[in-house]
């Protein structure tokens, strides 16, 4: 079985890559493939432009960055997306990756008021890094509604399962290198048939 891990973060050797490895690895260790996208090393243009707005409208067909990443996607049997939070939500660079790459025609289709959802088939895992504690989100809500705003608003509006949702918290502590036995737990795990949330 093959992943796509992808980072959204613009440090090599911030504690988001380093949990990225961690699921590779542990990946790796269970006899798995994976491939990571370093969108910030890649240089991946977030800006959703002119371009990708006649792509949603159905006047174009996407453009050739957009294609490569949707067949990385279409080459792996789960998606992995490891990523700082920032004001409670992905990083630009991330929210910008899904807004472009999830695109009318190739993650649904929407026409005359019918949405079809197109990814039925894609397994996803999110790796959320918080500096805040988990006791935060929840007392504020934001746990909640980071939960509607992606689990249910990218991933079920396209028909995608998200199989588990990991808030890496305290990420700024002094125990924030026990996250990283999280994820290789994680890429361990990630295609057993019963695999669920893990932290």
């Amino acid at each position: 079985m093959q992943a796509l891990i992808v980072i959204a973060h613009h440090d090599p050797d911030s504690l988001t890559h380093a949990l990225a490895r961690e699921v590779a690895a542990g990946l790796a260790s269970a006899g798995h493939g994976s491939e990571i996208a370093d969108l910030a090393h890649e240089g991946f243009d977030p800006r959703f432009t002119l371009a990708d707005h006649a792509v949603h409208r159905g006047l174009a067909a996407p453009t050739a960055d957009v294609l490569r990443e949707q067949a990385r996607i279409d080459r792996a049997d789960a998606l992995v997306l490891v990523y700082p939070i920032y004001w409670w939500s992905l990083p630009a660079l991330l929210k910008g990756w899904v807004d472009r790459v999830f695109s009318n025609g190739w993650a649904f289709d929407y026409q005359d008021g019918v949405v079809t959802k197109k990814l039925r088939a894609m397994k996803v895992h999110l790796v959320g890094v918080a500096g805040a504690d988990n006791g935060i989100f929840e007392r504020h809500g934001y746990g909640a509604a980071m939960r509607v705003q992606i689990e249910h608003g990218i991933f079920d509006y396209c028909g995608a399962e998200v199989l588990s949702s990991n808030l890496l918290d305290d990420s700024e502590g002094p125990n924030a290198a026990l996250h990283l036995r999280t994820a290789r737990a994680l890429g361990e795990q990630l295609f057993m048939p019963a695999h669920r949330q893990i932290a």
